[in-house]
């Protein structure tokens, strides 16, 4: 699929310009939960967003052109605790601008370790995106760190707790599981309009 890098924003005003006809999908999650993992399989390319072992790597909100139809948004994790304070509320306020105000903005994706479920800053975004009316999927990620099915089954229920119907979408970046289903979901946005 085609899919390029537009830019990285560290201020509102830097945000590229609005489109209808290209609705944006915003990933989220905590710092090293796999967003940018979860961005290159979607695309079916390796490199599209840098990949790191080290937490917290992702300090802009960067976007991206897929293909005609979409512009993914790729923003900073959190709960990363070796960032100082102020740098921590920086990127909180430049998410809130990003998810409050930007009107291409259909969908977020908002994704979990399933190896740890809901933790206290998931569960906080969540009720933020219903407090806003925003809609969004959850994708339960690093599936394949669950080793057996009871495990896997576990994970996935535990995660289903929290959930008030929103549609829960196992993903493994080793296997590719997944990739069709969040693609279904995404191109979901793109009918309704």
């Amino acid at each position: 699929m085609e899919a390029e890098f537009i830019l990285s924003a560290v201020h509102p005003e830097q945000f590229p310009l609005e489109s209808s006809a290209r609705p944006e999908v915003a990933f989220l999650g905590r710092s090293n939960v796999g967003k940018s993992s979860l961005l290159n399989a979607l695309v079916g390319r390796g490199k599209l967003a840098f990949v790191s072992q080290k937490p917290g790597c992702t300090q802009a909100i960067n976007f991206y052109r897929i293909g005609e139809f979409y512009q993914f948004v790729d923003l900073p994790g959190y709960g990363y605790a070796r960032v100082p304070k102020e740098i921590t509320r920086e990127w909180k306020e430049l998410i809130e601008q990003y998810l409050l105000h930007r009107t291409a903005l259909q969908l977020s994706v908002l994704l979990l370790d399933s190896r740890h479920g809901w933790m206290e800053k998931d569960l906080e975004l969540k009720q933020w995106l219903e407090f806003h009316q925003r809609p969004y999927v959850v994708v339960a990620t690093k599936t394949d760190k669950l080793k057996t099915q009871s495990e896997r089954h576990r994970g996935m229920e535990a995660i289903r707790k929290e959930m008030n119907g929103s549609e829960l979408l196992p993903f493994s970046a080793v296997s590719g599981r997944g990739v069709r289903e969040i693609w279904q979901a995404i191109s979901r946005i793109k009918n309704s309009q």
